[in-house]
């Protein structure tokens, strides 16, 4: 019989536990060790007691609206502050549920999901706290290997602490969502919640603040913009996490799931987003500000880290209608254009003598313009070389109204290209205040830079006579209800310094009979401007002018009646605001207040103004205007029915209803189109025309200003009569307190007017 087996000596377990325990208090101890040396600084320095208590954020300045509205902003990082109690409750929940559901528990540590991370090796999600994330994003740069990520870590926990103990958890939040950065220049919430959605972060929908939430882990992968399913996907899973936590009930997040995602992308750059001309206008401003204003410290104002809010008289609805006006006409106008000019030699120019001479003159001034030439200047390129370079065709991206296009045009024909664009300036001022409400400079601010409102002086024609008519009346006492005989008349040379005899002609060539000044000024008739002129000479228009705000050059010379010289909108517009205002002249203004990141007020501006007319002068010109859009050269706002050809005149018919005065304005070839308009609290100038004056509309049919310029000026006040919070007014124009002893009760002659065939034409 065989031996039994040896009974097996007892295992020895001593070595396994030692090692247990040496593996179990080791790692604690390792992270009190790398506490203690980062708390030291040997893993580099920590940021100091005051840069923890004050963190250098890079503040963008804000423009706001009349209303409060953010306009725009100017930035160097388009961070807007924003404090915890302008952030919605249900933000902040699904920050808390998805980030860090332990955050009101923990002082910056979670030592339990500290500990759940590393026993998982972090496949359970990792342990930082909503304190540490905001440690890296304001104190460090991105590690650059795993190394370096690790001893970052204790840095970061040391940081976290020192946020725990210096803010409260509000405020802690507060800076979550100020500093992280949502991508497309979206640097904090504000601006992600204006870029993103278009609003502000109090008006986010539970779902939008999921979005935003959702971005936290990756940006770029949970891209509203360009991964809509994987960020739709991110966003539920933020919605179940607020359910999970309590934040939201079964069925709230079933609703919100269903939800589509929908994103109104706004980029806030410097030319996209709304008034880009008006603030690059503003910025120009602002740049002179700083100069006169440094700080109590002397250092001058950061236009783009100061965190400046500048306070505008602009309203952002009128804003947009205006934008929107401009874009639904002009687009319509090129159309026309396009059609017109097609096939001929020499595009969009109409020349008088040699053309070709004359259009080779205007392509090498457009070509001497560009930066492309410049550059080929300063590189050492020749003449022909450079002449060779402009003839041959490269990919380019160009200007369309439906949207950038990518062709293959030469240097050359792209300037003629852009050159053949109908270009717009409008400006909309409440002449009370002389607040400006919108402002449109030209039609896409990333192509055509150049304001036409502020920067372009353009022959305004017509649009000038009332400045005749009121000075003949401020020195004679003229009635708007005088009759003057239509008949030629001529200034003698010797008079007003003349060399030679003027004697202009009416557009029409039409004369005879008598006509009361508001007949005249209704039709535009020539013969009568003229005829007043020579009552008062242009010393006296010149003088008012001045008067009403013009500080472009006026040469002193009879032809000024017929609107000979250069102005821009902004001047025509602000000497227009005494007609409306009691002849009281108010310079437009912008800006009505600056302050400083914390709502200190730095300035404060408040609008030029002066007596330039007495009130009855102005209350008669007002009657004036009234009659161009009765029976004159305005009269097509007015009316019902009828078209135009190829529908050129936008949006006609448009039945205005309502006391309205206003003046059209056609200059020399129809190169520059004008309308004012006034109604008793706005008026609105526009003109409209291409950059180049040789090229234009072949016809005053197409050319007038009454087609190309007082369409935009019809829509864009037809969209605010249909917002009645705008408060812009549809009833007659105010007397003065004064009584009147000028007539301007003219009806007797306005019946017979009505009966008489005129043309539209200025």
């Amino acid at each position: 019989m065989p031996p039994a087996d040896k009974p097996a000596a007892p295992r020895d377990f001593r070595r396994e536990v030692r090692i247990f325990w040496i593996a179990v208090l080791s790692v604690p101890s390792l992270i009190l060790l790398g506490l203690f040396l980062a708390w030291v600084g040997a893993f580099g320095a920590l940021p100091s007691t005051d840069e923890i208590a004050n963190p250098k954020s890079f503040l963008a300045t804000q423009l706001v609206d009349a209303n409060g509205e953010q306009l725009g902003t100017f930035f160097e990082e388009n961070r807007v502050h924003t404090e915890y109690d302008q952030l919605p409750p249900h933000l902040v929940q699904a920050l808390v549920a998805t980030e860090d559901e332990r955050f009101y528990d923990h002082a910056g540590i979670d030592f339990r999901s500290l500990g759940r991370a590393l026993a998982s090796f972090g496949t359970q999600g990792g342990g930082s706290t909503l304190t540490q994330q905001l440690a890296k994003q304001m104190f460090h740069q991105p590690a650059s290997s795993k190394a370096g990520r690790l001893l970052q870590k204790f840095k970061e926990w040391i940081i976290a602490l020192q946020l725990e103990s210096r803010y409260t958890k509000d405020e802690i939040i507060a800076l979550y969502f100020n500093q992280f950065d949502f991508l497309y220049q979206a640097v904090g919430v504000h601006s992600a919640s204006r870029i993103y959605f278009g609003k502000n972060p109090q008006q986010l929908t539970v779902p939008e603040a999921a979005v935003l939430v959702g971005m936290v882990k990756n940006p770029s992968i949970y891209n509203p913009v360009r991964r809509l399913e994987e960020t739709t996907a991110r966003r539920n899973t933020v919605l179940r996490q607020m359910e999970r936590n309590g934040y939201l009930t079964e069925e709230e997040f079933t609703a919100f799931a269903a939800t589509p995602l929908e994103v109104r992308f706004n980029p806030q750059t410097h030319d996209r987003g709304l008034a880009p001309y008006l603030r690059e206008y503003v910025r120009g401003q602002l740049k002179e500000w700083v100069k006169d204003h440094p700080k109590p410290d002397g250092s001058s104002y950061n236009l783009y880290t100061d965190g400046l809010k500048i306070y505008t008289t602009v309203d952002i609805r009128m804003q947009r209608y205006a934008e929107e006006a401009v874009a639904e006409h002009l687009s319509n106008l090129q159309r026309v254009f396009f059609k017109q000019i097609k096939g001929r030699k020499y595009g969009p120019f109409y020349f008088q003598g040699n053309a070709e001479d004359q259009y080779q003159t205007i392509m090498n001034r457009g070509m001497k313009q560009t930066p492309r030439y410049r550059n080929l200047v300063e590189s050492g390129a020749s003449e022909s070389e450079i002449q060779r370079i402009f003839r041959t065709k490269i990919p380019m991206k160009v200007f369309s109204w439906k949207g950038p296009v990518d062709t293959v045009l030469s240097p050359q024909d792209s300037i003629r290209y852009m050159k053949s664009f109908y270009q717009c300036g409008l400006l909309s001022v409440e002449p009370q205040t002389g607040f400006v409400k919108a402002w449109v400079g030209g039609i896409d601010y990333a192509h055509f830079q150049y304001d036409h409102v502020a920067q372009g002086q353009r022959q305004v024609g017509s649009t000038f006579k009332p400045f005749v008519y009121a000075a003949a009346m401020e020195q004679k006492k003229f009635s708007p209800c005088m009759e003057v005989s239509n008949q030629k008349v001529c200034i003698q040379a010797g008079e007003f310094g003349l060399t030679e005899d003027w004697c202009p002609s009416n557009s029409d060539n039409e004369y005879g009979g008598l006509l009361t000044l508001k007949q005249a000024l209704a039709k535009s008739v020539n013969t009568i401007t003229t005829y007043l002129m020579k009552q008062i000479g242009p010393q006296a228009v010149v003088q008012l002018a001045r008067a009403l705000g013009m500080t472009s050059d006026l040469p002193e010379v009879p032809s000024i009646a017929l609107g000979t010289v250069d102005l821009t909108v902004e001047e025509m517009v602000g000497a227009y605001t005494a007609f409306g205002n009691g002849g009281v002249y108010t310079k437009p203004i912008v800006i009505t207040r600056i302050e400083d990141k914390n709502g200190v007020v730095l300035d404060e501006f408040v609008p030029e103004s002066h007596e330039a007319l007495s009130p009855e002068v102005a209350y008669a010109v007002t009657s004036l205007l009234s009659g161009v859009t009765e029976y004159g050269t305005g009269a097509r706002l007015r009316s019902s029915g009828g078209g135009y050809p190829d529908n050129v005149v936008t949006g006609f018919p448009y039945a205005f209803t309502n006391p309205i005065a206003g003046k059209t304005g056609t200059t020399q070839n129809n190169s520059d189109g004008w309308f004012m308009g006034m109604v008793p609290n706005l008026i609105t100038g526009v003109w409209t025309g291409c950059d180049d004056r040789a090229a234009h509309f072949g016809s005053t049919v197409f050319g007038q200003g009454a087609t190309t310029a007082l369409p935009v000026w019809a829509l864009y006040m037809r969209k605010c009569y249909a917002d009645p919070a705008l408060g812009v007014r549809s009833n007659a124009f105010d007397l003065p307190s004064t009584p009147m002893t000028i007539r301007t009760d003219c009806k007797a002659a306005a019946a017979e007017a009505a009966t008489d065939e005129w043309s539209e034409f200025d």
